[in-house]
């Protein structure tokens, strides 16, 4: 088998091949280390990485298949992990200059879960500074391009970990998601993403620890790969007070579903959230494609309310409990997303900050209606197709100014206030030859039955033209445009500060 054909197998059955002595995790790793070298330059998505421990760490993996230990989920799949995650004697920036040289003496929870079962972390992933933003571009490291097309943007805050899963370079890659970090950047990627319901994945460091609107989570070539990892990251810890008792090995697979029999509900815009026409007109066709496919498939009204205001406001008040020290001290250090955030949650008062939790309330009663009659709820991931990364963000659609930095990324907010679970799914490509993501939306707390909804229209889309997942074209990577590290300063100093502790502010 070559290095590509290897590359090419899902995490699932890299792992199968693994347990059962056709691979070798020391023969991936390679593998995987080399296909970095040649195709990261073009999209500039592993940023700090570890090589010589991965190496140890695979042959240790190696051995214990040889003894014939019980090997975990993951035993000797390399894996990326986004760099807002500390990851122990790894550089982790947090893509912000003031961390530019910060090395973790501690695994974070959710990375001690997934070395536990067994990854290889072979390095980080790129994020925007903060990952503030769904562009992943930031002064330590630079831009992360598209694999479809390296000027444009490969989405945010999990740029870099869409980018290295969709070109081959690393099987196992972390997210997180706030606004749609997860889903926004596996639907440009043509890879899935997963934005579970709040308290699956525990997240030791969010700085308002009672507030569901950050989540960790897990990404994936397919389906079935990201319940893989899925598995490995969920579980209660005592340091995220919304966490609670889960049976992990019950997420490992995708549950069965049968797609006849599911009522599934459509809308293009959430009711009310930008989407520019060439994303309807390829929402529009694919919705055409895959009725055939459900017992009904029903277009429905969404009460978006507040939503804007509702998802400005608690977003800005949890930047401003998390970046005070830094914004107080270290102003000039931030980027402008940062500061933005700060600076509105700054100006707001208790009477605003009641009404958005009283607001997300309403929109969240309002949409678990729907599931009355509805099993899922389907819509466009995102409401515009890649654009350049050199362009910091959409400000504006048909001639009309959007609100903020993020509001083009509203399709995925609204959901987010809703705490649905919430899958990216790829669904062929939009009316600029880009890859198009569905947004598969659960009931509440329904993380395994929306897992398997989406893996089984996963495989129904295999056999409807267009539908398919999309392949970027890797020999035109290898020719890399050098334009990607245009924005950086200049590079960190590797091992120059350690820390115990979480870092102040970071996300």
């Amino acid at each position: 088998m070559s290095n590509q054909e290897l590359l090419a197998l899902s995490s699932v059955e890299m792992r199968r091949r693994i347990g059962t002595k056709e691979i070798s995790p020391v023969e991936l790793l390679e593998a995987c280390l080399q296909q970095i070298k040649a195709i990261n330059p073009a999209v500039n998505a592993v940023t700090a990485t570890c090589v010589e421990r991965a190496r140890k760490e695979a042959k240790a993996a190696e051995a214990a298949v040889r003894r014939g230990e019980d090997l975990p989920l993951l035993h000797g799949l390399p894996a990326g992990i986004k760099d807002l995650e500390e990851t122990k004697d790894l550089l982790t920036t947090y893509g912000s200059p003031l961390y530019r040289d910060y090395v973790p003496a501690y695994d974070n929870v959710m990375v001690g879960r997934v070395r536990a079962a067994g990854a290889v972390v072979v390095g980080k992933t790129n994020v925007p500074e903060f990952g503030a933003g769904s562009n992943s571009r930031n002064p330590v490291w630079g831009a992360t391009g598209n694999p479809f097309n390296p000027m444009l943007n490969a989405g945010g805050s999990s740029g870099g970990s869409a980018a290295a899963l969709a070109t081959d370079m690393l099987p196992v890659c972390t997210g997180s998601d706030t606004g749609g970090s997860l889903r926004n950047p596996a639907a440009f990627c043509g890879v899935v993403g997963f934005r579970p319901s709040p308290g699956m994945v525990a997240v030791e460091r969010r700085a308002m620890g009672w507030t569901p609107i950050s989540v960790l989570g897990p990404m994936g070539r397919s389906v079935a790969d990201v319940c893989l990892l899925y598995a490995t990251q969920i579980g209660q810890h005592d340091m995220d007070p919304l966490s609670f008792p889960l049976e992990a090995d019950a997420y490992a697979e995708p549950w069965p579903v049968d797609l006849g029999s599911l009522r599934v509900a459509y809308t293009e815009d959430f009711g009310g959230a930008p989407v520019e026409t060439g994303i309807r007109q390829t929402f529009r066709a694919r919705i055409k494609a895959m009725k055939h496919l459900f017992r009904r498939l029903d277009k429905v009204e969404v009460d978006y309310g507040g939503a804007d205001r509702c998802f400005d406001v608690i977003r800005a008040v949890s930047f401003l409990s998390r970046y005070h020290d830094a914004y107080t001290n270290n102003r000039k250090m931030l980027g402008p997303n940062i500061v933005a955030n700060y600076e509105l949650g700054a100006k707001l008062t208790l009477a605003d900050f009641a009404w958005a939790h009283g607001e997300q309330t309403r929109i969240f009663r309002a949409f678990q209606q729907i599931y009355r009659d509805y099993d899922l709820v389907i819509g466009p991931t995102v409401g515009f197709t890649p654009f350049p990364w050199k362009q910091l963000y959409i400000s504006e659609m048909n001639g009309k100014k959007l609100g903020t930095y993020y509001h083009w990324m509203a399709t995925k907010y609204f959901v987010t206030l809703t705490s649905n679970p919430a899958v990216s799914l790829p669904c062929g490509l939009d009316h600029r030859k880009m890859p198009f993501g569905l947004q598969v939306i659960g009931r509440f707390r329904g993380d395994g039955e929306v897992l398997g909804a989406a893996h089984a229209m996963e495989q129904a889309f295999k056999a409807i033209p267009g539908l398919a997942r999309p392949l970027p074209n890797l020999n035109k990577l290898r020719k890399p445009v050098p334009a990607l590290k245009s924005i950086v300063t200049h590079p960190p100093k590797l091992n120059a500060r350690r820390s115990k502790g979480p870092a102040p502010g970071a996300l």
